[in-house]
């Protein structure tokens, strides 16, 4: 009896997989083990066996010439790398997904793959493991969860006991909600059942889910670890794992609960590795845990902001923030979602509690609120009820508001991949967004890379900031710093 299942491969235990073109059949010889040692090897003795390359190429992809996939690459900024990678797929139904996934495409209105997708999904689909660089609002998430879909359709179906067969790990419980929500719908015709692990909310609920079954979890690493050592799942059945913006998750201190966790999963898993950059960290954190992958990036690997975003960088003085937040607004204020960023969770609160009291409809969501009322905030902020939410970098990524037209950084983020993904919450989906970024002599240290920033998406820069750039001091603002901070209101001068 395997340590992982204590099942026997039971062929007529599969899921029904409705018999859709590529995506059928039953188990095949055990996939090699993903891991080159000999000890991974050994791990693999007496698991039972799974599918996880479904992959055959349409007649349509087949026929393109190299010169045709090298233009179509170039058009859609598509940089690719590792062993035998497959051809892009131009359309939907070049993928050879199931009829009851196509449909939920067609309801969902897309009109053809992201470039993620269109390179992202052949890959998945072989079975290998798999390096995705791409910024947020690419769409991403569906280019591993469809994938994941049929991974799921193609295992033997859960048996009492059974931990998920599909983990996505996440860094923020909003992202792994919105990530959750994305599993419900293009899972629903599958009857697949997905369920979301996260910390800050009552047990319960989440127990309950996970003791009843579910093919899909999504999960942040520290309520995850508690689930298991409290022995309300496991992760014996895991085959096909997630990491979803690796980088973010390093930033936040999650390695080690990251290596804990991969620890308990077969080294034969299929692993996709999602970021939006790749500093050396992000890169050796995949060398650990990925064998032979392919990699996949849209764009440029250097760091670079989205071209549908105008960004207005402007050079004063701590005590003048206020006031220029407060002009802004009633230039900008017009019903539309304004998001602004603070570095700290007491400035958030205090900054809200000031625009309140001057009369805008602002409410603030940082680590510090409760789940219920973090998730009360954000559906005041997507309904449009409380159309100012402030932030700290818990918001800054993964957040998937539909409609943010304007970002406001009152803070100037900590480091130069924050700001990006601060500013892209607006943009998304084709959408054109705008910027505004308060800058002071403190953040001089990012004046040249933020410069180089802007020039790279064609936008303006000042000549304050370009003297800032090359080292000049910031002009005097000619106001009194003894206001440094976050007090005062309407009146100030």
């Amino acid at each position: 009896m395997s340590r992982f299942d204590g099942r026997a491969a039971d062929p007529g235990s599969y899921r029904d997989r409705r018999s859709e073109g590529a995506f059928g059949g039953g188990s095949r010889a055990f996939a090699a083990p993903s891991k080159a040692d000999a000890s991974a090897a050994s791990e693999l003795d007496g698991l039972p066996r799974f599918e996880k390359n479904f992959y055959v190429e349409s007649p349509s992809v087949a026929g393109m010439t190299e010169d045709e996939v090298e233009a179509y690459r170039r058009r859609r900024e598509i940089t690719v790398e590792g062993r035998d990678v497959p051809k892009p797929v131009r359309d939907f139904r070049d993928v050879g997904f199931p009829e009851y996934v196509l449909e939920e495409i067609t309801k969902a209105g897309f009109v053809e793959p992201t470039p993620i997708q269109s390179q992202g999904w052949p890959m998945a689909f072989r079975g290998r493991d798999l390096i995705g660089i791409a910024e947020t609002g690419s769409g991403k998430t569906l280019a591993y969860l469809l994938p994941a879909i049929v991974h799921v359709n193609a295992q033997p179906i859960l048996a009492p006991g059974d931990g998920p067969i599909v983990l996505v790990l996440a860094p923020t419980r909003e992202l792994a909600v919105q990530i959750q929500q994305e599993a419900t719908k293009f899972g629903a015709s599958s009857k697949i059942k997905s369920t979301c692990i996260y910390g800050g909310v009552p047990k319960g609920p989440q127990v309950r889910d996970l003791q009843k079954g579910v093919e899909i979890v999504i999960a942040t690493p520290g309520r995850l670890i508690d689930m298991i050592e409290s022995h309300h799942t496991n992760l014996r059945r895991v085959t096909y794992l997630v990491l979803d913006e690796a980088d973010r998750m390093l930033d936040m201190g999650f390695e080690p609960q990251i290596k804990k966790i991969v620890s308990q999963i077969r080294p034969d898993r299929q692993t996709l590795y999602w970021s939006a950059t790749w500093p050396k960290e992000v890169e050796q954190l995949a060398r650990n845990f990925l064998f032979d992958p392919y990699k996949v990036t849209i764009g440029s690997e250097e760091l670079k902001a989205n071209h549908a975003i105008v960004q207005h960088v402007e050079i004063l003085s701590e005590s003048q923030k206020y006031n220029k937040l407060v002009n802004l607004l009633e230039d900008i204020m017009d019903g539309s979602r304004i998001l602004i960023f603070m570095d700290t969770k007491k400035g958030c609160d205090q900054i809200t509690r000031q625009l309140r009291m001057d009369g805008w409809p602002a409410l603030s969501i940082h680590g510090d609120k409760s789940q219920a009322e973090r998730d009360w905030v954000l559906s005041e902020f997507k309904s449009g009820k409380s159309p100012i939410m402030t932030a700290t970098d818990v918001a800054a990524r993964g957040l998937d508001v539909k409609d943010v037209k304007y970002v406001i950084n009152y803070d100037f983020p900590g480091s130069l991949e924050d700001y990006v993904h601060r500013i892209g919450r607006t943009g998304r989906a084709g959408a054109k967004g705008t910027a505004y970024t308060f800058f002071t002599a403190a953040n001089a240290r990012f004046a040249k890379d933020l410069i180089n920033i802007l020039e790279e998406a064609g936008q303006k820069v000042s000549s304050e900031l370009a003297a800032m750039g090359r080292g000049a001091p910031p002009p005097s603002s000619g106001y009194r710093d003894r206001y440094r901070g976050y007090g005062g209101g309407r009146s100030w001068s």
